[in-house]
């Protein structure tokens, strides 16, 4: 199988960029009526190229000084540069612009095309190769060779071509595996098919049939069709020109700066934190300094603030980003830096912390998350403090593959790492969670002792993180510490009982439920009667069935409640339905008590209302006796 390289062209304006490509494809990238009549690139051209052992396109990028936002759109994700420069004219103010948001954006491997050679005399054409050679000598670009070429006369067009077959076999394999990203280029409606985007390919791959993300808005859309330079494919591969046709998308919502993901993790993100490097002769960026963010084919304006006081010209530094409007970013993404006013580049850096924590405003020291992996994950987890991070987040997070990341897991015990639940926590963290919640119930079972136990939701409330207390919960009950039964948690050796005070309170109080008939007793008067710490008894009594409880705040004796449902079931069965003034009769209660006692029958299920009668409830035909 074929190398899928994508080679983008770079230099300053009418310096014969889309001649050399014409030359090199046999297509002309310039589509455009205006580009024809004004004979210059304006917008992002692409052709197939054919070059042995890769399959190739290229993307054409405009050279003028008023397209340079085009030019970083079309130069991302490209993994060759072609840098031409006229041999008449040589190097040129957007040659060096254009080198520079090159390094910034991570390209490594180049060739630098001499065009036009058929115009320049054989001195000047070797002042104008040293020349070259001198400018890019410190580029961090590795720049194969210098090869003159002419589109008009084909010299040096088959050398151009081999030299671009071996930078592309040099280049690293980009991983069908990883999670699917496309920046938006372009986007246009076709009929009958309906809105087409296209765009490079960064990573990962998806099928026709595939759920796709837009963002911004994460609009769920499906791949209806997929093309590469107008064949149809099954599948969008990495390292691309590709064109997805997305069935259920409005034209209005999508866009140049839009994003196409697939896979878990993908949320926008309005804060980056990134390790930049500014050009020598700009000026420095300090707090609040306002720029230009280029990510992927997407412009942002942003406010930044440095770590340290400022960041010096020709310097590095790490900065946070504010941006203007959310972005979708992933670690080790690719930024370019270009000034407010007046527009120009001025530096570029690498997204360190997609989702860095506000507090404190200023960003950390980002060394330590640009090493290995583990690595990062352990950094970000304890900057994360207790709540750690999601597992799912890891591929987004760390520029990593999915499956990477469950590898990584289970080798991030050396780092003081441990999952709980679907979360990475600090050891250190955990440990202390695990023993404020153990700590909060002793002390509700020793407070209140005849509660089965903590509700859950109470737990939560008092831990620093809702998500770590359930984790952590769930964790101390599959080792048996706890137990969780429904919404409540105890300690697994708590077991609610009487002691010898309790059950001298629960004597008294089954005695006034007994004497107090079908009408029960509230708490309050309960209390009164029995004396302090009835409450809790009686509810206890409830929960053993040794009483019952008819409303939120109403108690019977549990035999009385069971001649009640008797007497209710005798009705039914001579009757077939139960009025007010029926349960009055046979129980011998009072309107105030009565219509109570029904709506709470009613509530639970032990009869249905219809009307102003009652029939049979799902309850009570069950047989159900409890309360």
């Amino acid at each position: 199988m074929s190398r899928r390289v994508v080679i983008g062209t770079a230099g300053h304006v009418d310096h014969g960029k889309t001649a050399l490509v014409r030359a090199l494809t046999g297509v002309d990238t310039d589509r455009l009526a205006e580009e024809q009549r004004r004979g210059i690139t304006i917008e992002l051209g692409f052709a197939r190229c054919d070059l042995e052992g890769a399959d190739a396109s290229i993307v054409d990028v405009p050279g003028h000084e008023d397209f340079v936002r085009t030019m970083v759109a079309g130069a991302t994700g490209i993994d060759v540069a072609l840098l031409v420069v006229a041999a008449d004219e040589g190097v040129m103010p957007q040659t060096l612009e254009h080198v520079a948001i090159l390094e910034f954006l991570g390209v490594r491997t180049g060739v630098v095309a001499l065009s036009k050679v058929d115009l320049a005399e054989p001195e000047w054409l070797q002042l104008v190769r040293a020349d070259v050679g001198e400018r890019l000598a410190a580029s961090r670009v590795r720049w194969t060779e210098v090869i003159g070429v002419s589109s008009v006369t084909g010299e040096g067009v088959a050398e151009l071509r081999a030299a671009l077959a071996a930078a592309a076999a040099g280049t690293a394999e980009r991983r069908a595996d990883d999670l699917f990203r496309l920046p938006v280029d372009r986007a246009f409606t076709v009929a009958g098919t309906g809105t087409v985007i296209t765009g490079t390919a960064g990573t990962g791959s998806v099928r026709v049939g595939d759920e796709v993300a837009v963002f911004p808005g994460n609009l769920r859309v499906r791949v209806r069709a997929i093309q590469t330079h107008g064949e149809g494919r099954t599948a969008a591969e990495p390292g691309t020109r590709t064109a997805l046709a997305l069935s259920g998308l409005p034209r209005d919502a999508v866009a140049r700066g839009s994003v196409i993901v697939a896979g878990p993790g993908w949320r926008e993100t309005s804060t980056l934190d990134v390790e930049v490097g500014l050009l020598p002769e700009v000026a420095a960026l300090r707090q609040r300094s306002r720029v230009r963010v280029h990510l992927g084919t997407n412009e942002v304006l942003a406010r930044v603030t440095p770590a340290g006081d400022a960041v010096a010209p020709g310097a590095t530094g790490d900065v946070r980003l504010r941006l203007e409007r959310p972005v979708l970013a992933r670690w080790g993404d690719r930024v370019v830096l270009r000034s407010y006013s007046p527009v120009t580049t001025i530096g570029g850096g690498t997204v360190a912390d997609p989702w860095p924590a506000l507090r404190p405003r200023r960003p950390p020291p980002l060394g330590p998350l640009l090493r290995t992996p583990a690595e990062r994950v352990a950094e970000a987890v304890r900057r994360k403090g207790v709540r750690g991070l999601s597992v799912r987040d890891l591929p987004v997070r760390l520029g990593i593959p999915p499956d990477d990341g469950t590898a990584l897991i289970t080798a991030l015990e050396e780092q003081g790492i441990q999952p709980v639940g679907e979360r990475l926590l600090d050891t250190g963290a955990v440990g202390r969670a695990r023993e404020g919640i153990l700590a909060a119930l002793a002390q509700f079972h020793e407070s209140r002792p005849l509660e089965p136990g903590m509700s859950r939701e109470a737990l939560r409330r008092e831990a620093a993180d809702p998500e770590l207390a359930d984790a952590v919960i769930d964790e101390l009950a599959e080792v048996g510490k706890v137990m969780a039964e429904g919404a409540t948690v105890r300690l697994a050796t708590h077991e609610a009982a009487l002691d010898t005070a309790g059950l001298e309170i629960a004597r008294k109080v089954r005695n006034v439920l007994r004497n107090a008939g079908s009408e029960g007793m509230s708490a309050a008067e309960l209390e009164a009667a029995v004396g302090h710490g009835a409450r809790p008894v009686v509810d206890y009594l409830v929960r053993v069935s040794e009483a019952a409880r008819v409303g939120r705040d109403r108690y019977l004796d549990s035999e009385k409640w069971g001649e009640i449902l008797r007497e209710i079931r005798a009705v039914f069965a001579a009757t077939g339905e139960l009025g007010p003034a029926q349960l009055r009769a046979r129980l011998g209660l009072t309107r105030k008590f009565s219509i109570p006692l029904l709506e709470w029958l009613d509530a639970q299920g032990y009869t249905t209302r219809v009307g102003d009668i009652r029939r049979p409830g799902p309850r009570l035909t069950e047989g159900s006796a409890g309360s």
